[in-house]
């Protein structure tokens, strides 16, 4: 049986050595002859070598050829197009893995936006359009929004951490040195992972969002180890920046500028955007007009709100018919005068709230901004960098 198999197995090498220059080869072991030589031929040797791999190389080569022309899938030349003109930052902002897979969906898929590339800008946004022969909407910016407040003057922590200043290596210590369990942490890692230089840490180790650098890629968001970083609309400006679910007792205590639900938000909103959930406020994105009366009402400050400085209410003299609806509806009373007589606004007391503006039932009150202008206004602002 042996010696049956070395046979076999010359006879295969001698019919692979046969397409490439018909070479015998020797026979050697149990029941094979042998044929001895005084010496060796290195120069053929190595020669009967070289054709051999060329041969084999050659045959493998035709095939992968082949294999690849027969299997080779067409791709859209307007993919490398698209390809070319995003930013290339491989940030996420337009929900897809990479900037590749971004351009293969915008391409093929009717679905998908030209103008999901925030980094691209506008111009970006109008050539893929123009690729694609879908038509530019225009998307409002998104910025990521530091739910905290609570940076190392107005919070405290329970123990001394000496550590890599990293928030996720921080947390694996008991869960970071905060006495509150939903602050965040200050070591920077939102910062540290920012593709666009967005993020940078204040002198109170509280992160600060520059606008006109963020995206909203979300990778500050999937890297904050508390979750106190989310990615909202720019004209969504009013908010309780705070995520504790302690007691209003346990957080006044570990922080200054915590949320205690004391729910004054949801007594002086006129919109009923505010309830209090989990010991903590949140609000009704829908619902929320950005008023911003909550804010000013709010004992803690933990309501911010970013569309400040606002616009002042003006009354037309002209269009005022004396109909006290501002007087009734101003949540600060900056409205006064008699019935049937123009009104005026105090400018002082006036937040810009913009509620005098949506009942005033002769449009005779303006110089407020409302929601689309401040998304106007931040949209301008960014293409102006």
């Amino acid at each position: 049986m042996y010696n049956l198999d070395i046979n076999i197995a010359h006879e295969i090498l001698n019919w692979l050595i046969g397409l490439v220059g018909h070479i015998p080869l020797p026979l050697a072991g149990v029941g094979g002859g042998i044929e001895a030589k005084e010496s060796v031929d290195i120069a053929a040797t190595i020669k009967f070598t070289l054709v051999f791999i060329a041969g084999v190389g050659a045959i493998f080569g035709f095939g992968l050829a082949f294999a690849a022309k027969k299997f080779s899938v067409q791709m859209d030349p307007r993919i490398e197009q698209v390809r070319d003109v995003l930013a290339g930052a491989q940030c996420g902002a337009c929900g897809f893995a990479g900037c590749q897979q971004y351009a293969e969906a915008v391409v093929a898929n009717a679905e998908v936006k030209p103008s999901l590339c925030t980094p691209a800008g506008k111009h970006a946004a109008e050539i893929i359009s123009a690729l694609t022969g879908k038509k530019a909407v225009a998307m409002e910016p998104v910025y990521s929004r530091i739910m905290c407040q609570g940076d190392c003057k107005k919070s405290i922590k329970k123990f001394k951490y000496e550590g890599v200043r990293d928030c996720r290596a921080a947390v694996l210590a008991g869960g970071g040195d905060k006495s509150c369990a939903y602050g965040c942490l200050g070591y920077g890692t939102c910062a540290s992972v920012c593709p666009f230089d967005a993020i940078h840490m204040n002198e109170f180790d509280l992160p600060v969002v520059d606008i006109k650098k963020c995206t909203g890629c979300r990778k500050c968001a999937e890297a904050c180890p508390k979750k106190v970083i989310e990615i909202l609309p720019g004209s969504k400006g009013v908010l309780v920046a705070c995520h504790s679910k302690d007691k209003g007792a346990a957080t006044r205590k570990n922080c200054q500028v915590g949320c205690i639900a004391c729910g004054m938000c949801v007594k002086v909103c006129p919109f009923e955007a505010p309830s209090i959930t989990d010991n903590v406020s949140k609000i009704n994105l829908d619902k929320c007009r950005m008023c911003g009366l909550c804010a000013t009402k709010c004992p803690t400050h933990a309501i911010v709100d970013m569309l400040l400085p606002r616009g002042k209410a003006v009354i037309t003299e002209s269009k005022c018919i004396g109909c006290n609806m501002c007087m009734k509806v101003c949540p600060v009373n900056a409205a006064s005068g008699e019935l049937k007589k123009p009104h005026t606004i105090d400018a002082a007391r006036c937040i810009g709230c913009g509620i005098c503006v949506a009942k005033c039932p002769k449009q005779a009150i303006d110089g407020t901004f409302n929601a689309q202008e401040v998304f106007e206004k931040a949209a301008q602002k960014k293409q102006s960098a």
